[in-house]
């Protein structure tokens, strides 16, 4: 079994047993943990809230420790202006000693009480369709209508198109009156 913990604004993973270097902690011998995750030796994973709520991870307080040296320099050209610091980053060794799962017991009984409203989903998924077939009914007549007024309109387009047709002749009767012309000069 191991657990997923917040320590310090990282997260680990941890199995009992583990020894592990966390932010500095004030504290006592012991300290415990709300975990973000279980996963037990079978597979199973507990997410749920609630049951993590009630679960814990304890560890032990072996010592503190230290963290690698950082050194910062700061520089800038021609100007004489140079800095040096440096850091060491304070940490808590911690052993863990034991994973809790509380709540497990009752997560499957939610499932069983879970199971009766997805019959009720189910059926107003079946509800919401048949209305959805009724809109998509009623909105047909609609489509129809549109496809009469479109039909109305598409004599006007005929006669505009006639329309054309009659002013051709006359700019065909313009071009022979030019070719006239041309061929007299």
């Amino acid at each position: 079994m191991y657990a997923i913990i917040r320590a310090g604004g990282k997260q680990a993973k941890v199995h009992e047993g583990d020894v592990l270097d966390v932010e500095r902690i004030k504290g006592t011998d012991t300290v415990s943990y709300t975990p973000l995750l279980i996963v037990g030796d079978d597979g199973s994973v507990i997410s749920d809230k609630d049951a993590l709520g009630k679960a814990t991870v304890t560890a032990e307080i072996l010592g503190a420790s230290a963290g690698p040296k950082i050194d910062i320099f700061k520089y800038k050209n021609k100007t004489g202006y140079r800095r040096r610091m440096g850091h060491r980053q304070k940490y808590t060794k911690i052993k863990v000693t034991k994973i809790k799962a509380g709540g497990t017991k009752k997560a499957s009984t939610k499932k069983k009480a879970d199971s009766k409203p997805d019959k009720a989903d189910e059926q107003a998924k079946a509800s919401k369709a048949e209305k959805k077939s009724k809109d998509t009914a009623a909105k047909a007549p609609k489509a129809e209508k549109k496809s009469k007024d479109t039909a109305e309109k598409a004599p006007k387009a005929e006669k505009k198109s006639k329309d054309t047709a009659e002013k051709a002749p006359k700019a065909e009767k313009k071009s022979k009156d030019t070719a006239a012309k041309a061929e007299e000069e």
